[in-house]
């Protein structure tokens, strides 16, 4: 079996059409009022909402391939889920995105190409789990502000002229304390 485009669209229609055939059988047992006695409101209920489950099952089908759905369901055999393979979620991701950059104004929608280029994605993950901890970062800025807060106190009643490293070195220090403190909570519980 093969997933050409004409068995695709031929699985399409006779689903729809199979789910079209459904909902004007329901409609016919609706209006006649002899039949109606046999089916009660409950029943038209279950016989709608196994419409809507078949029509949905068909056009899942399509848009996955339905043909091998489809010939497995007549056989009576039972479809299996294949797990997904990479390919399969990077063309996911890669449709996902166009959607969602199709309905963002135009300076949105180019920032968003921009940043979600596969390279800067990579590269800002890696950076995220190791260099810009969010830990390492919030103790860097507090040292950074407390150090030299100090330093400034110190060198003020001393008389001494700031050179404007201070605060770089406050933030470097507080930000190795706030990546060991990371390292070692990791280290000793276990959770990220």
């Amino acid at each position: 079996m093969s997933n050409s485009p004409e068995n695709l669209k031929g699985s399409s229609e006779s689903g729809i059409e199979q789910s079209e055939k459904a909902a004007e059988q329901l409609e016919k047992l609706r209006k006649s009022p002899e039949k109606s006695v046999e089916l009660s409101p409950r029943d038209a209920e279950a016989a709608a909402e196994h419409a809507r489950v078949e029509a949905l099952e068909s056009a899942i089908g399509v848009e996955g391939g339905g043909s091998e759905r489809a010939g497995s369901e007549e056989r009576g055999t039972p479809h299996h889920r294949q797990p997904v393979n990479k390919k399969q979620k990077e063309a996911s991701f890669k449709r996902q995105m166009k959607e969602v950059q199709a309905e963002l104004p135009p300076s949105s929608r180019a920032f968003s190409k921009v940043i979600h280029n596969k390279a800067i994605e990579k590269t800002s993950e890696v950076v995220g789990s190791t260099i810009a901890r969010p830990n390492a970062i919030l103790a860097g800025a507090m040292a950074a502000f407390f150090l030299t807060l100090a330093v400034y106190v110190v060198a003020k009643n001393i008389g001494y002229a700031l050179s404007g490293f201070e605060t770089i070195a406050a933030f470097i220090i507080g930000w190795i304390i706030g990546i060991i403190y990371d390292y070692l909570r990791v280290l000793f519980t276990g959770k990220k």
